[in-house]
């Protein structure tokens, strides 16, 4: 098995577990759960927002479902080369990360809306970890092919 399928397969299991996280115990301070905002329990005591909640993080799940599914397919059917080109597209995306999203939770995260204090910077330190994986793995598959 090359590099790249082990590292997309090791995303897949991670974001799988995510994904059943958010499905069935989204209000969980654990695996990136909702429970770190702590707006997600004040939410509740309004039904209105709350549902506007639930949707959005079904929505989120259900997004990572689609790729989780596309990148499955990827492993079982694809090229060498559309591996390569799927890797270099998780990393673009991944990145964008850190233009809107960790802007808002490191926000969050000063103001106190966070908890446990800190979150912030753990999650940013893992989706650089892997940005830093993919591309690791990225940059040997292309050594080796050229080998």
């Amino acid at each position: 098995m090359d590099i790249l399928s082990i590292v997309i397969i090791m995303f897949c299991v991670l974001e799988t577990s995510n994904i059943l996280m958010l499905y069935f115990t989204p209000g969980t301070r654990r695996g990136n759960g909702m429970g770190v905002f702590n707006a997600y329990e004040k939410s509740k005591a309004d039904p209105d927002i709350h549902a506007l909640v639930r949707y959005l993080i079904n929505w989120v799940a259900g997004t990572k479902l689609i790729f989780i599914a596309l990148l499955i397919v990827i492993l079982f059917t694809g090229s060498p080369a559309t591996k390569i080109f799927s890797v270099v597209a998780l990393i673009l995306s991944i990145l964008t990360f850190f233009w809107r999203l960790y802007p808002a939770i490191k926000g969050q995260d000063k103001e106190g809306h966070i908890t446990p204090a800190g979150y912030s910077k753990t999650l940013g330190i893992m989706i650089a970890g892997f940005v830093v994986i993919f591309s690791i793995a990225l940059i040997l598959s292309l050594v080796l092919r050229a080998a």
